[in-house]
């Protein structure tokens, strides 16, 4: 297969799979570490996903162009409060994720163990929200428990970080429209300061001759169209549907992947 095309079919995989409650880093590794498509570095995999940050300012245009314009009102300037507490907290801890040289696992496994697991909290926390309206309010103790949410993802791949988010803050009583809104905006400096990370790791410890940097563009850009069409069409989505959906393709994906690494193993 030639090399664009891998690039152009994991960018659509990044894409599609960001802001779904399915994870796109689990996503992106399991063609990889199964063999069906070639193995890029962390950097690839994680640079690509600053591409859908793309997608969410153009959904959101209106809602941070609202924002920008209404800086001076209370009720702005506490919102924008909580999204940089957030984002400090799940910056400090990525900090020492990377610290403590956290790698992407290379087997399936843990990925599909994420993966299955996250589908029965999914599950058990919409059976504990139905018939629920939920707060629109993010309070502070959302904001403290989505950063958390937000590592928890980083460290295992599988649980996704969007659906982290949104399910952690569903569980303290926010209403899911409200719950995604504010973990797709917190995604957008989240996901620009990881990248960004990686590739000042990268360049400083091995230089940049390492890369194509090209294919990571490739990537990136149709990243940021696929995520535009899934991020518009979930917005609508959220506000009369569950993610039962959502957690039952997780339990069959990560137990087909968990039976698939034990036959492979014998």
């Amino acid at each position: 297969m030639p090399d664009w095309l891998s690039v152009i079919l994991l960018g659509i995989i990044e894409g599609v799979t960001e802001f779904l409650p399915i994870s796109s880093t689990g996503h992106l590794l399991i063609p990889q570490t199964l063999g069906w498509l070639p193995t890029k570095s962390d950097l690839f995999n994680v640079v690509i996903q600053s591409g859908a940050v793309l997608a969410v300012l153009a959904v959101f245009s209106q809602r941070v162009g609202h924002m920008a314009r209404t800086l001076h009102s209370p009720e702005t300037r506490d919102y924008l409060g909580k999204l940089a507490a957030a984002f400090a907290i799940t910056g400090a801890g990525g900090l020492v994720i990377k610290l403590l040289d956290i790698k992407l696992p290379e087997t399936v496994t843990p990925v599909a163990l994420a993966t299955l697991i996250g589908g029965f909290i999914i599950l058990i926390l919409e059976r504990l929200y139905r018939g629920k309206n939920g707060a629109v309010e993010i309070t502070w103790a959302v904001v403290v428990a989505v950063a958390v949410a937000q590592l928890l993802a980083a460290i295992f791949p599988g649980l996704s970080r969007s659906g982290s988010s949104i399910m952690m803050a569903m569980a303290f009583g926010i209403a899911r429209p409200a719950a995604t809104e504010f973990s797709f905006l917190l995604g957008i400096p989240t996901l620009m300061a990881a990248g960004a990370l990686q590739i000042y790791s990268e360049v400083s410890e091995n230089g940049a001759a390492g890369e194509d940097w090209g294919m990571i563009a490739l990537g990136t850009l149709v990243s940021a169209l696929s995520a535009f069409v899934v991020v518009k069409w979930l917005i609508r989505f959220v506000q009369s549907h569950t993610f039962n959906g959502f957690a039952i393709y997780r339990i069959i994906l990560g137990s087909g992947l968990l039976i698939y690494a034990a036959s492979a193993m014998r």
